[in-house]
């Protein structure tokens, strides 16, 4: 997948515990370490998640194949976090304690984007709130600390990924510290963790300190100062973002050094290169981030540090990062090689159970429900959606198993699954319908900053050729046993289109009568900020879409789904988004406003007000930011135009644009006159009753001008 090369990850010699053979799920209490014969364990991963043993549950892959690594590895799964005896549990483990949030980050699984708690977890047994603090990472890895004070403690997950640098929290409105000193780990590890935990793991159980491991690839540590043989390279250079302090007064003394030698920046470091390549050079060069205290106080820096941050996400080219924090500096190693597939079907060739530990009974998961019969055949994204957290995590490159190990998988869920019925619910990833797409030639691929491969346009270096995941879908539901394969993961319509093989294919096969595909709106300015494609690569799908599910006898439908309250996005936006929804016939059940995500690109929009894919500037004009409750609630409500608890505050909107034409009762209007009881205010108590009008005579003569005005 890359020039870089680097050590697999099943070559390593296995340490010595794997003479006790692999466990039918990895221990949760004393019980079972006792009947597996250990008396420690090496490792003990603590998760905010239940523990389901299937690949798609980060505490089972990783357990799994540190697992497979000889290492004798424990689960504290969900852990009351108020009561230290519970990281005692499975007494003190001899390499380190593992720390994550679940697989979704914990204030997201907790809150709704507007804030409000919600009433069930998905990743609990029985659907159950309030199994997992705030903060999961910094709370576990404080009791992992107290617990077992000398252990070393490596945190990772997706909540630990997008905060390893300063970052807006949108909970707290502010912007934070990395969470590395928050939760006052030893290790940070970001992303696809197999590589770095592997390395890890072994250095550790060689005798290493965990101190001593300071430069491994997709990990972020502590030091006080940058190590000898480093060249500094300040941020400011690579992405002037303008003015960054008042003007100087040209009355004031002048020190004298500036009539002499330009006094050295203690942050500025230039080492002479002797014998290295330009690559070289590069992989010794850091890059001098903006220091917390100042992106904590200065959005624009803030804006500026993301920017140079999201310039070195390619594991071809990235260089180290360093932040300063007063006496300390948090220093980010360049992400990890991407697996292989050799190595990516090792890893979902592990011998997991599938199925939830024992100890949760008959109690559902719903997570689980979700996916117990679905088939991860892929990682990564290049789409660059800047409101997606899936590149900073996951990368750019699209990393793809091979079909014999995705075949392999399906025939375990017939063949193991007690719940199996014929039908596999998904075979995807972070989307449908990448799997096995790259750059067409690997020195471009190595050397492309770029965000996004198909936006604007799609690259013209990027391979959209389908024919592999069109063979993996006939493969796989010609297998005995499998009535349905479904497509569930998001689909990138504008690459679909590029194969009109591969759509008649999914229309014909893989569709239960609706497909969800995501356009996320329709006008040019937020799309524009999104980097999403425009409405009419959808209406070239939809086109397909339609003729294909003809031809193969069947009604079916597009859902479209979008976001409200986007950066960018103004109510007129919202507006003609709602227009066009009442024009196609769609009532969204459910909606979805913008939830700035630590690290995403349309966070730093949403905190700075500038357009953050174009170099910051203090004079350029801010851009349109929905960011009070009222604005947000009303771009929420214009998705929701057919509701009639909208239609107050919809009503008071459009007359306050200058729109009042599209309140009536024509099919021409957005929304009607008439209020229906028990609704709106109404639905508040006699005291809020809506009484827009007070006569018969009022309202009819009101609207009669309304539809006169629409007619002219």
């Amino acid at each position: 997948m890359t020039t870089l090369q680097t050590k697999n990850i099943f070559s390593y010699r296995k340490h010595w515990a794997h003479r006790f053979g692999v466990a039918e799920t990895l221990p949760m209490t004393r019980v079972e370490m006792d009947a597996l014969g250990w008396d420690s364990c090496d490792v003990i991963l603590v998760t905010g998640d239940a523990y389901v043993d299937h690949p798609s549950f980060g505490m089972a892959l990783i357990g799994r194949l540190l697992e497979s690594q000889g290492f004798r590895v424990g689960i504290l799964s969900q852990p009351n976090w108020q009561d230290v005896e519970d990281f005692r549990a499975l007494g003190q483990p001899n390499l380190f304690f593992g720390v994550t949030g679940g697989n979704m980050d914990s204030l997201v699984n907790r809150y709704t984007s507007d804030k409000k708690i919600r009433s069930n977890d998905a990743y609990t047994a029985g659907g159950v709130a309030g199994k997992r603090p705030d903060r999961a990472v910094n709370v576990y890895s404080h009791r992992c600390r107290e617990a077992y004070k000398q252990v070393p403690v490596i945190i990772g997950g997706i909540e630990a990924s997008l905060r390893r640098m300063a970052h807006y929290d949108y909970w707290s409105e502010k912007v934070r510290r990395s969470v590395l000193l928050d939760a006052k780990a030893d290790l940070l590890v970001y992303g696809n963790a197999e590589r770095q935990i592997v390395e890890i793991a072994h250095r550790l159980a060689a005798g290493e300190l965990v101190k001593d491991l300071s430069f491994i690839r997709g990990t972020s540590h502590l030091c006080k100062e940058i190590p000898a043989g480093w060249a500094v390279k300040d941020s400011t250079v690579i992405d002037k973002p303008g003015a960054v302090t008042a003007p100087t007064d040209p009355y004031q003394a002048k020190p004298d050094c500036e009539q002499g030698d330009k006094p050295v920046d203690s942050n500025e470091k230039v080492v002479q290169f002797s014998g290295l390549t330009k690559k070289q050079q590069r992989f010794k060069t850091v890059i001098q981030l903006p220091d917390y205290d100042t992106v904590k106080d200065d959005p624009i820096m803030y804006a500026h540090a993301s920017r140079v941050m999201h310039g070195e996400t390619n594991p071809g080219n990235a260089r180290a990062l360093v932040q300063n924090y007063g006496n300390r500096l948090v220093w980010i190693n360049p992400p990890p090689i991407p697996l292989e597939t050799q190595e990516m079907d090792g890893v979902y060739d592990l011998p997991y159970s599938r199925l939830p530990h024992k100890t949760y009974g008959d109690a559902t998961i719903p997570a689980f429900e979700m996916i117990q019969h679905s088939v991860n055949i892929m990682r990564g994204c290049f789409g660059g959606c800047t409101f997606c957290s899936i590149t900073e995590h996951e990368g750019r490159i699209i990393q793809s198993r091979s079909e014999d190990s995705i075949i392999r998988e399906v025939e375990a869920i017939r063949d193991t699954s007690p719940h199996f019925t014929g039908h596999i619910s998904d075979l995807g990833g972070p989307t449908a319908n990448m799997y096995r797409l790259a750059c067409k030639n690997k020195a471009i691929e190595s050397a492309c900053r770029l965000p996004s491969c198909v936006y604007p346009g799609i690259c013209k270096n990027l391979d959209t050729n389908h024919d592999s995941l069109i063979r993996l879908y006939r493969r796989a539901r010609s297998l005995p046993g499998i009535k349905k394969i479904f497509i569930a993961s998001g689909l990138r319509y504008d690459l679909a289109v590029e194969s009109p093989e591969y759509v008649k294919e999914l229309v014909t096969h893989h569709v239960g009568g609706y497909l969800k595909i995501a356009p996320e709106h329709t006008e040019t300015g937020p799309l524009s900020k999104m980097m999403k494609p425009g409405m009419g690569t959808y209406d070239r799908f939809k086109e397909m879409f339609d003729k294909y599910s003809k031809a193969a006898g069947k009604e079916q439908y597009l859902i479209p789904y979008f976001i409200a309250a986007h950066p960018g996005t103004t109510d007129e936006d919202m507006m003609n988004l709602a227009l066009w929804l009442k024009k196609n016939s769609f009532r969204a059940d459910q909606v979805q406003a913008f939830l700035p995500s630590p690290m995403a690109i349309a966070s730093a929009m949403y905190h700075s007000g500038k357009d953050t894919l174009r170099k910051v500037d203090r004079q350029t004009p801010n851009m349109s930011v929905p960011k009070g409750i009222k604005q947000r609630r009303l771009h929420k409500a214009f998705l929701r135009y057919h509701d009639p608890e909208n239609w107050p505050l919809l009503r008071e909107a459009l007359k306050t644009m200058g729109r009042g034409e599209l309140i009536g009762n024509g099919k021409q209007h957005l929304i009607p006159l008439w209020q229906p009881k028990g609704t709106g205010a109404d639905n508040k108590g006699s005291a809020g009753r809506y009484q827009k009008f007070k006569t018969q005579r009022t309202f009819n003569a009101k609207a009669k001008g309304h539809r006169q005005k629409a007619r002219r």
